[in-house]
């Protein structure tokens, strides 16, 4: 038996999975439900991402071109773009981050084996994908001003904000051409382990990439390696940076552009998680902040952020800085 959703049982019938029972999987912070299809000895994964709030097209789009270039998505078995249907390979249970909370040895392998493969998506020309561009980095960067200040009751300075980023990201913007494939929530709850016992060599499949964009190579290392949701040790920050750095020839400026762009996803994302909380009643993303505030003080020391850094150290009083972004009432 299955739970009756509108439009559910005809799609699974014409895909030809029509025995099949669908289990809901919890969702987060989207409106996609996803479920997990048993039918005798198959198994696949059910994503419904419905108009107008979601758009499967996209990642239908993402997937096959990840697919047609060597990257492990998930296998497309059907689809009603139309209604918000698609039927996918089933990549099983090992999420990354669930795995490593289990088996902490096996951090500094399967971490290795994600920045190969941001290497080898960063070997091939980046998709037909929109440009990662200013108006972009700054709608993004600018989630901070909009939810977060509004909500410890800060009168900042937003002109000033937009400015201050204008400058700093003006000569990454230069160095990111040509671009990459850029994922953009590259990230340990985003990877599935499809052989986990074998990490150093074992498959890592990729979820969530719809909203690809090209852009910068440096911006899915700093998704992966400055985790909102999973703590990363400075110390392992670096030697995937190394690692990665040993692989490729991103120029002298990399490390910089590492940080600017640290920076503005981590703005970015401190604006998101509130918003989270305050417009969709999710208030434990909250709890993720001050992880993702140190990350972002890391990032503001670098010289490439000094335009930035003034406009927080002129705008985010000190005490609010020293207590990794300050208490937000749920």
């Amino acid at each position: 038996m299955r739970k009756k959703i509108p439009g559910l049982d005809a799609f699974l019938t014409h895909a030809g999975w029509g025995d099949a029972s669908a289990d809901a999987i919890p969702g987060d912070a989207s409106f996609r439900r996803y479920y997990r299809i048993r039918e005798h000895d198959r198994r696949a994964m059910l994503m419904h991402a419905p108009p107008p709030h979601e758009d499967p097209k996209p990642f239908i789009h993402v997937a096959n071109w990840l697919s047609e270039n060597g990257l492990r998505a998930p296998e497309i078995y059907a689809a009603d773009a139309a209604e918000g249907w698609v039927l996918l390979e089933d990549f099983g249970h090992a999420r990354m981050r669930d795995w490593l909370d289990e088996h902490p040895a096996d951090e500094n392998a399967i971490y290795r084996k994600a920045i190969d493969a941001l290497v080898e998506l960063h070997a091939v020309p980046a998709g037909p994908f929109d440009p990662y561009d200013m108006a972009t980095y700054q709608r993004e960067a600018a989630l901070l001003v909009e939810w977060y200040a509004p909500q410890l009751g800060l009168d900042v300075d937003v002109a000033g904000y937009a400015a201050a980023w204008d400058e700093a990201l003006a000569p990454l913007l230069e160095r990111q051409r040509p671009p990459v494939t850029v994922l953009r929530d590259y990230h340990a709850e985003n990877i599935m382990l499809l052989d986990p016992t074998h990490s150093e060599d074992g498959e890592q499949g990729l979820i969530d990439f719809q909203d690809a964009l090209a852009g910068h190579a440096a911006y899915d290392l700093v998704s992966l390696l400055q985790d909102a949701r999973r703590d990363v040790s400075p110390a392992l920050e670096q030697a995937m940076l190394d690692h990665y750095l040993s692989k490729t020839d991103p120029g002298d400026d990399f490390l910089a552009d590492y940080a600017l762009l640290g920076a503005q996803r981590n703005a970015k994302i401190v604006g998101i998680f509130v918003r989270l909380c305050k417009r969709d009643g999710k208030p434990h993303y909250l709890s993720m902040i001050p992880r993702v505030w140190e990350a972002m003080e890391r990032d503001l020391a670098h010289p490439a952020l000094a335009p930035v850094a003034r406009w927080f150290d002129a705008n985010i009083p000190a005490a609010i800085r020293a207590a990794q972004g300050g208490d937000i009432p749920a």
